[in-house]
C-alpha cells in the first residue's frame, strides 16, 4: 500500500462545479438590495433633493410668482442680496436671536433637568408643566404672549405696575422687541431641552457619583463638574446644535407678533424670505435667500457631525 501511495502521490478531492443558482447568487442579492433601497431613494429624490435642486436653479433666475416666463440672470440675485440693507439687518437679527436663545434655552433646560432629577416627588408633574410649550401650537402661544405683553392690559405690565415700575411697550419698542422674542424662544425651547437632558442624566450610573464622593467630591458642584458634565457631553452637543437650527428657523412668533417691525428691528431671514416670495412675489430673489439660509443650517449640521464624531473617538 505504501508503494501504491508513493506512486499515485497526494490525492486531491475535486470540488463540484458551482451550479447556476450559486453563480448568480451575489447578483440576486444586489438586485434585492437595490429593489429594497430603490423606493426610499426615489422618494428622497422627489421630496428632498428635487425641490432643493429646483430652489438652487430658481435662485439664478428673475422668476416672479405667477409670471408666464423667466430669464436666467446668473449671480444677479446674490449680488443684489449683498447690496441689500434689509438682508443684512435680517441676518444680524437672526444671528442675535440665535446667540441669545441657544445659551439661554440650553442653560435653563439643563438647570431645570437637574432640579427635577434631584427632587423626590412630583417629577412627572414638573416634566409635564415644562414640556407644555413644546406640545402647544406656537402660533396660539404667540397670541397668548401678545396679550401678556400688551402695553395697557398685559400681565407683564400689570406686574410691573404692582411693584411701582412703569409699563413698557415691549413689542413696539425697537430696543426691546427682539429681546422679547428671544424670551419667548427660550421659553418655547426649554421644555424640549429639559427632556433631552433628563434622558442623559438617567443614563449616568449612580455608582459613579458614589465613587466620586469617596474620592473627595463631597459637594454637589464637584460631582456635577467631575461626573455629570463630562458624561453629558454628547447630549449637550446635540442639544446645542438642534437648538441653534431651530433658532435659525424662527418665523411664527415674528410673523404673528411683530411682522418684522418696528422698523425691521425683528426681521429675520425666514420672514424676509416669506415677504419676498409671497408678498412681493420675487420668487427668484426669495430662492437666493433660501440658499443662504440652507448654507447656515448645513454648516451647523456639519459642526454637529464633527463634534459627535470627536465625542465618539475620545470616549
Amino acid at each position: 500500500m505504501s508503494d501504491v501511495a508513493s506512486t499515485l502521490g497526494p490525492i486531491t478531492l475535486a470540488r463540484p462545479a458551482p451550479t447556476a443558482v450559486a453563480r448568480h447568487r451575489p447578483r440576486l442579492r444586489n438586485a434585492a438590495a437595490y429593489g429594497l433601497v430603490g423606493p426610499a431613494f426615489v422618494l428622497m429624490l422627489l421630496m428632498l433633493l428635487g425641490p432643493l435642486a429646483g430652489v438652487i436653479a430658481l435662485s439664478f433666475t428673475d422668476y416672479q410668482l405667477g409670471a408666464p416666463s423667466f430669464a436666467w440672470t446668473g449671480l444677479a440675485n446674490y449680488q443684489e442680496m449683498v447690496a441689500d440693507k434689509v438682508f443684512w439687518i435680517s441676518l444680524t437679527n437672526t444671528l442675535t436671536y440665535v446667540v441669545i436663545v441657544v445659551p439661554g434655552a440650553v442653560g435653563l433646560g439643563l438647570g431645570v433637568a437637574l432640579l427635577i432629577q434631584s427632587g423626590d416627588g412630583l417629577r412627572g408633574f414638573y416634566r409635564t408643566v415644562y414640556f407644555l410649550p413644546v406640545m402647544a401650537t406656537l402660533i396660539a402661544m404667540a397670541i397668548v404672549w401678545e396679550f401678556m405683553l400688551h402695553p395697557q392690559f398685559g400681565l407683564v405690565n400689570g406686574l410691573l405696575r404692582s411693584v411701582g415700575l412703569p409699563a413698557h411697550s415691549w413689542l413696539q419698542d425697537r430696543d426691546t422687541a427682539l429681546l422679547s422674542l428671544c424670551v419667548i424662544g427660550i421659553w418655547q425651547a426649554l421644555g424640549f431641552n429639559m427632556v433631552l437632558f433628563l434622558a442623559g442624566l438617567v443614563s449616568i450610573p449612580k455608582s459613579l457619583y458614589d465613587a466620586a464622593e469617596i474620592d473627595g467630591a463631597g459637594s454637589a458642584w464637584s460631582r456635577f463638574r467631575l461626573v455629570t458634565w463630562p458624561l453629558l457631553g454628547p447630549v449637550t452637543v446635540f442639544v446645542v446644535v438642534i437648538t441653534g437650527i431651530r433658532s435659525f428657523q424662527v418665523f411664527d412668533t415674528v410673523h404673528v407678533l411683530t411682522k418684522g417691525g418696528p422698523s425691521k428691528s425683528t426681521d429675520v431671514l425666514i420672514h424676509t424670505m416669506y415677504m419676498e416670495g409671497f408678498e412681493f412675489f420675487r420668487s427668484g430673489y426669495a430662492a437666493a435667500l433660501t440658499v443662504v439660509f440652507l448654507v447656515f443650517v448645513l454648516a451647523l449640521t456639519l459642526v454637529k457631525a464633527r463634534l459627535a464624531a470627536r465625542q465618539v473617538h475620545t470616549s
